[in-house]
Order: C-alpha cells, then sequence, then structure tokens
C-alpha cells in the first residue's frame, strides 16, 4: 500500500495572520533527570493541515466532534489549478462531476469567491480540501467558508500537495476529536493504489 503523507506540521507551519502563534513548553526531560518526556502544546486548532467545523463560522453549527467521521475517509480526486480566485464559471467548466471528495493543488495559491464555493456545492461534493491555508482568501472568508459548512461540506485546509500528481486517491484524514471546537488538526493521507477501495464513494 502506498501512502503520501499530504500533512503540514502543527508545530512548524506558519501561522494564519492574526491566529496566534504556537508555542511547545517542555513540560520534563530524560536528558535533565526525568523518568520521562513531555510536552505541552498551545496552538490554534486551525494551524497546519486542519479541518473546519460549521461552528466555525455558524453560530450554532455543529462542532468538530460531531462530524461524521466517514466524510473524511474515501475515494478522492487531486485537481490542479492556476493560483488567484477560482470563480463559478472555472468550476463549471473544470471540476468533476460525481466526484465526493475534492482536494484543490495550487501552490497554496487558489482560494474561492462566493459564486465557485457554490457551483462547487451545487456539484454534490462531501468535502473539499486545499493547500491554501484557507478555502477563502482574505477579506472574504465568511462566504465562501458558510456555502461549504452550511450544507454539510467538510472543510480541509493546509494540506501539502506539493508532491502528488492530480489524479483518484484513496483519502483517510480524519480530525482530532476535540469536544465542542470549531476546528482540529488533521493528519491527511493519500493512498494511491487502493487496496481496499471497493469503488463506491
Amino acid at each position: 500500500m502506498k501512502i503520501i503523507d499530504i500533512s503540514r506540521d502543527t508545530v512548524s507551519t506558519p501561522v494564519y495572520p492574526g491566529d496566534p502563534e504556537t508555542l511547545v513548553k517542555q513540560v520534563s526531560s530524560i536528558k535533565q533527570g526525568d523518568e520521562c518526556n513531555l510536552s505541552a502544546l498551545f496552538a490554534c486548532v486551525h494551524t497546519g493541515t486542519h479541518a473546519d467545523a460549521p461552528l466555525h463560522f455558524i453560530e450554532d453549527g455543529d462542532s468538530i466532534d460531531k462530524l461524521d467521521p466517514a466524510l473524511f475517509l474515501g475515494p478522492c480526486m487531486v485537481i490542479e489549478v492556476p493560483g488567484g480566485e477560482i470563480t463559478g464559471q472555472f468550476v463549471n467548466r473544470n471540476f468533476p462531476r460525481r466526484c465526493e471528495r475534492l482536494l484543490i493543488k495550487s501552490n497554496g495559491q487558489a482560494s474561492f469567491i462566493d459564486s465557485a464555493a457554490e457551483e462547487a456545492v451545487e456539484l454534490g461534493i462531501k468535502l473539499i480540501g486545499t493547500d491554501a491555508s484557507s478555502i477563502g482568501s482574505k477579506g472574504n472568508q465568511v462566504k465562501p467558508h458558510k456555502a461549504f459548512l452550511s450544507r454539510g461540506v467538510a472543510v480541509l485546509e493546509g494540506l501539502d500537495l506539493s508532491d502528488v500528481s492530480p489524479g483518484n486517491y484513496f483519502l483517510i484524514a480524519p480530525p482530532i476529536k476535540l469536544g465542542g471546537l470549531e476546528g482540529a488538526p488533521v493528519r491527511a493521507l493519500l493512498i494511491s493504489d487502493y487496496i481496499f477501495w471497493s469503488g463506491k464513494g
């Protein structure tokens, strides 16, 4: 089974502008004579590769622990798009049909405008992922996020698709179970040879 790790490191990845910086504290150290190594981590739940829950942009939306893990498991497609704004017209012309999980490769440079997010939802996707730090752009985060999250579409952000060619894969990317929170880190993996894939999405 060929596994491709498409996760970015939570500790070392730069945070989204305005988010709190990640801090690691060494609580105990074997080198210092302690019985074990023990660390504490302070990090925004949207740092590195992570999933957004509806609660991130919808006041009474579901928290990350309420999402069905099945959304983050299954056949997916990776497509490459140019940097810049993804428009509704681009979605209609270039996004695949009958694809439930779609990952966007753009060297971290593409973002959805409102109409594009709406059009993508109409295609019937269950999960949208991006190698950008966000599916939206600076100054236009709310509407693209709401277009996906209000309709039950799972959102993955901060993927590392640099070593991934466009094509079909099997995605394994369930978020950490953090009760009541609006997002969570993810260890996202792609399997390229479908050893256990049934062919049904």
